[in-house]
């Protein structure tokens, strides 16, 4: 008979079967090991039975009875309700259920039927009402005792999909736990273990899942428990160790282009900037330039807050191919930051007399066709495009450098597939998205990094005001001394056109009442990305050039757009926006050495989220603050791509919660790292086996291992 695994489909446990195995897979649950790791979110102490005049109001609690009466009972002309009434030595309380199945309540709740009862009790809706409960969990009690999941212990609360009772799932996990957990091999060493007091793999599932009374709620909902936190550390373990290992090998791969740093191509583009680099751009460059010097290819990661300089610093890293007869590539997540990248760079690289190029996916086939087979030849020295550079029929001559920005936005196949453009180009990712120190030290482990922290001089703080719709006028109050003063406006909206679902201010909406009500005499004009790109262009050429007062726009000016003489923006249903959404959209102002503003119009309702969001963006202008409420307000999610990073899925860690584990694994990696760089100590060949099951084909690991 064959041995059962871990990686068997759950399909073939108990209760399971080909139907309700499609429910599983709709919460990602596939095969024994996804159970094990799919952990309760929360669980209810059911494990202290009170008595009937114990109960408090709006307080989970567990007691036991007999039920002295029970039926259904008319509500309304059409509705009834099921009541049973359950009385014990204290007093009596009322359970009650609105959905039910006749039948089946006459036959589990019979007259004289002792029950174990866990619900939360309220005050019933009549003053001489006693205590109620509605649809609580119930127990029958039978002549022999059985062990019940629902009542009388810590009982697990797991999330659950649309068919799939709660009930149901508690019984099935109960089963593979029971039937599996024991059969976890475990593949720390035990000196790991004993140094960070690691419970046992296989008690760690059985306890994470059903705990013993004694464990403490608080620690179980916060997930600190010995047994969740095994499983939380040996997730991250992993994770980072896998990285640790793709950082090695990207350190010992020689065959990329060393480049000459600091030549003429460079001279001439720093002669023609009208302003000194920062402490920051200077300290970051040094790094870049010893990278391309060496025959290992960068891979670099470059984050600052929105307007800290990266374009510059990209610019240096493409002109450096350049000026070693090699070939420059910048991809952007849309085509119009690649626009406005291509519209930055193109009057220096026109004075310092470098070929560059525009490639979108919306070029002409005639013109897409000319600038394809001038890159394969050689002859245009810098392309900045969308993911139009990914596609198989763009072929560089000699790609030396490629410089990915907002890279979060793009999946790990596709940066990978963009780095196979060259032998081994040197590669250089930015965000303008700050990223948490927890984050960053798992999503880009494999990495180098560095950081713009530094805002250039003359840059004046952006002061941010919020306002409720019913102080809107004050807003665009605000907005019009700022015109007088000879400046110019963003104002954002969620929607280029009316929906039917939802009320939201639209760009045409808006720019109707802008220009016809309240700015006549003022050009306003709208940009979006249903625009055709010549006519964005055009647009964003005009207002740089001071010839348009006001934008109306949705997100695409979220990033890339430059305009210093534009001082102040007004975001309407800034409830809608996320923070880092908000933020990117702020740094759109504030870019010349004029006092700036971001003015932020709220419509009600603004959930309690929505009003932590808002509050946030007024009392911080600090990109890596904000990222870190971001974080804490809507917890990890899909944070900044997670799903694209190529990294193997989190089931247990919280990159928010866990950040003190990940600080504890880290060092453990590089720990073992130090003692055995290829896991080939006894000790560590099952821990080497869990390397290799749980990135799968995320890396190759034979190259290191």
């Amino acid at each position: 008979m064959k041995k059962s695994s871990l990686k068997d489909s759950i399909q073939f446990v108990k209760g399971v079967g080909p139907k309700r195995f499609q429910l599983f897979r709709k919460m990602n649950l596939e095969t024994i090991e996804d159970c094990l790791y799919f952990l309760p979110h929360r669980y209810e102490d059911r494990s202290r039975v009170v008595n009937i005049s114990e109960l408090t109001p709006d307080e989970v609690s567990t007691f036991q009875g007999e039920i002295i009466h029970s039926g259904a009972t008319p509500l309304g002309r059409r509705r009834k309700i099921y009541e049973v009434l359950i009385e014990d030595p204290t007093g009596t309380v009322q359970a009650k259920w609105y959905k039910f199945n006749s039948k089946y309540m006459e036959q589990k709740y019979a007259v004289g039927q002792k029950v174990v009862v866990s619900g939360k009790p309220t005050h019933g809706r009549s003053a001489f009402a006693g205590l109620e409960i509605i649809h609580p969990v119930v127990d029958t009690l039978s002549g022999e005792d059985s062990d019940s999941l629902e009542t009388g212990r810590v009982v697990p609360i797991y999330s659950i999909t649309e068919g799939l009772h709660l009930k149901t799932l508690r019984k099935i996990m109960k089963q593979v736990v029971d039937n599996f957990a024991p059969a976890t091999e475990e593949f720390f060493p035990e000196d790991l273990r004993r140094r960070n007091d690691l419970m046992d793999r296989s008690k760690a599932f059985a306890q994470a899942h059903f705990p013993d009374p004694d464990v403490s709620g608080a620690d179980l909902d916060a997930f600190k428990t010995p047994a969740q936190r095994r499983l939380i550390f040996e997730e991250l373990f992993l994770i980072l160790l896998g990285l640790a290992f793709k950082k090695r090998l990207a350190g010992e791969s020689s065959d990329g282009v060393p480049l000459k740093t600091r030549g003429e191509t460079i001279r001439k583009f720093v002669r023609l900037l009208s302003f000194d680099l920062t402490g920051a751009q200077k300290r970051v460059l040094t790094s870049i330039m010893s990278d391309l010097e060496s025959a290992r290819p960068m891979n670099r990661l470059l984050h600052g807050d929105v307007g800290s300089g990266k374009t510059l610093i990209a610019m240096v890293a493409l002109l450096t191919a350049v000026d070693n007869g090699f070939q420059g590539a910048l991809m952007a997540p849309t085509e119009l930051l690649a626009e406005q990248h291509y519209l930055n760079l193109h009057p220096f690289c026109q004075e310092i007399g470098v070929n560059l190029a525009l490639a979108t996916g919306t070029l002409r086939p005639k013109d897409r066709k000319i600038i394809l087979e001038n890159v394969e030849a050689g002859e245009i020295q810098i392309v900045v495009g969308t993911h139009a550079l990914f596609q198989k029929d763009v072929r560089f001559k000699n790609l030396a450098v490629a410089v990915i920005d907002e890279q979060h936005r793009f999946g790990v196949r596709q940066r990978e597939t963009f780095g196979k453009k060259g032998p081994s180009p040197h590669v250089l990712v930015m965000t303008a998205t700050p990223i948490p120190r927890s984050l960053a030290m798992v999503l880009y482990g494999n990495m180098d990094v560095s950081v713009l922290d530094e805002m250039p001089p003359g840059r004046k703080e952006i002061v941010t005001k919020l306002f409720f719709q019913n102080r809107r006028d004050q807003a665009y109050q605000f907005l019009r001394g700022e015109l007088e003063a000879g400046r110019q406006a963003y104002v954002v909206a969620p929607l280029i056109e009316e929906s039917a679902l939802v009320d939201l201010k639209t760009v045409q909406e808006i720019h109707q009442q802008l220009q016809h009500d309240l700015f006549p005499e003022r050009r306003v004009e709208i940009i979006h990305g249903k625009l055709k790109k010549e006519d964005r262009q055009e647009l964003m050429a005009n207002f740089k050039a001071g010839k348009i007062d006001i934008l109306v726009a949705t997100t695409v000016i979220e990033v890339g757009v430059d305009v210093p003489n534009a001082t102040i923006m007004i975001v309407e249903h800034a409830e809608r926006f996320g923070l880092a959404q908000l933020h990117q959209l702020r740094g759109r102002v504030g870019r010349g050495g004029h006092a700036s503003h971001c003015l932020l119009v709220a419509y009600p309702p603004v959930t309690e989220e929505g009003k932590a969001r808002l509050e946030t963006m007024v009392k911080s202008s600090d990109g890596f603050v904000i990222a870190e409420k971001d974080l804490e307000i809507r917890g990890p999610g899909d944070v900044m791509g997670a799903r694209q990073s190529g990294l193997p899925s989190l089931r247990v860690a919280n990159l928010v919660r866990d950040v003190r584990e990940i600080e504890t694994a880290r060092n453990e990696v590089q720990t073992l790292i130090e003692q055995d760089p290829k896991l080939e100590k006894p000790e560590h060949q099952k821990l080497k086996q869990a390397l290799f099951d749980v990135w799968g084909d995320g890396m190759d690991l034979t190259n290191i291992l």
